[in-house]
């Protein structure tokens, strides 16, 4: 039995260390190599060692990687990309042909919203805007014949909505449609959408699977092998894909995913206790507090709430980007996902592409990214802010 076949089932934590990473055969060195290297000998015309030509097309410490995501997922194929946005990218063009059409979320992030309204509607590809906790507005959007996907954030950014994945997968599959998932905020340690019904997980991997904000990188995984080869195709020709040394930031990322998930969780559940308790606060986002709309289907589908948080302020706009200058320990920043905890105004920063457009978040709203620190700490940084 291969150290593969002897981790196939194994628990997620063991997965994340494990999957993809067999000791290196030459060495024995415990952690996948970074080949940095664009070619590779062949032996003889067409002789390839292990399929390996040009590192485009494949690369060992991509693979490694990507290896790891699918299993992670509970998939069939893992691809590694440069972006997230890169990886939405080659799904879309994929699965869709000029004239077809996506259901998307009414609060989706500002950059895949981007993609969609200004990028691929010139190439032809038709959107609708959905709420995507309401399963009857989402029916309602497709349109029969044209639709190819409905795409789903759950949680969402940055209003931590929720959409029920496996109701949604339901209504997806009657419509002749794919579901896609955006498992970004939740991570495969929370959320395993595939299981779920879903049929694609996009994952920009800057943020929690990678976790330390040092690298850009984007990922697919796929439960049919079809899809996936479908996938691979279009990511090989369209080339979009992730460096080697990107690769291995993600896949050391990913092997404390679980532990970083657990800190970010019970954090981002003390807080936003707290800022529901403050008088300067008049609304505040996150499943994990049972009086938000998603909690009943985010507690039946994830195993923890996450470390994303978005709260409106009392005093508009102002107070909000105000407030987001007075904190000491939450870095302003966009992303999300690291260590370190940040605070942005989605509406001047993040989501700015999204003005004007009815994805467009209110101006009043805030949005933190709670990192692994002391609670205590961040509790007293974010209160002295608030006044």
């Amino acid at each position: 039995m291969s150290a593969s076949d002897a981790h196939a089932h194994a628990a997620f934590e063991t997965l994340a260390i494990h999957a993809g990473q067999d000791p290196d055969p030459l060495t024995g060195a415990v952690v996948p190599p970074i080949y940095q290297v664009s070619t590779y000998k062949q032996d003889g015309v067409g002789g390839l060692r292990n399929g390996y030509e040009y590192s485009r097309s494949a690369n060992p410490t991509r693979k490694a990687l990507e290896d790891c995501l699918a299993a992670i997922e509970g998939g069939r194929t893992g691809l590694a990309f440069a972006s997230g946005l890169a990886a939405e990218d080659c799904l879309l063009r994929t699965v869709c042909i000029p004239g077809d059409h996506v259901v998307i979320p009414a609060d989706a992030y500002g950059g895949t919203f981007r993609l969609f309204s200004k990028v691929l509607s010139r190439w032809g590809l038709g959107w609708t805007a959905a709420d995507m906790s309401d399963p009857a507005a989402v029916r309602a959007a497709v349109v029969p014949g044209k639709t190819k996907a409905i795409w789903v954030e759950t949680p969402s950014n940055p209003l931590l909505g929720i959409a029920d994945i496996a109701g949604l997968a339901v209504i997806a599959h009657e419509t002749g449609s794919l579901l896609v998932v955006d498992n970004t905020f939740a991570t495969p340690y929370l959320q395993q959408p595939l299981a779920l019904g879903a049929d694609v997980v996009v994952h920009s991997t800057t943020k929690y699977m990678g976790g330390h904000s040092d690298v850009v990188g984007g990922a697919l995984v796929v439960a049919d092998e079809e899809l996936g080869g479908q996938l691979a195709y279009h990511q090989n020709a369209m080339g979009a894909v992730a460096g080697p040394f990107d690769a291995w930031l993600v896949l050391r990322g990913v092997k404390t995913l679980a532990v970083r998930m657990d800190r970010h969780c019970s954090n981002a559940q003390r807080i936003a206790e707290a800022l529901v308790a403050h008088p300067k606060v008049t609304a505040v986002h996150y499943p994990g507090l049972e009086t938000d709309p998603g909690h009943e289907v985010a507690a039946k589908q994830m195993s923890g709430f996450g470390g994303m948080i978005s709260f409106r302020v009392a005093g508009g706009e102002q107070e909000a980007v105000d407030l987001c200058g007075r904190t000491e320990l939450f870095t302003l920043g966009e992303s999300l996902g690291g260590v370190e905890s940040l605070i942005e105004h989605p509406g001047r920063m993040t989501h700015a592409s999204a003005a004007g457009s009815p994805l467009e978040v209110p101006n009043d709203l805030v949005r933190l990214s709670v990192g692994i620190e002391s609670v205590d700490d961040l509790l007293a940084d974010l209160l002295r802010a608030l006044g």
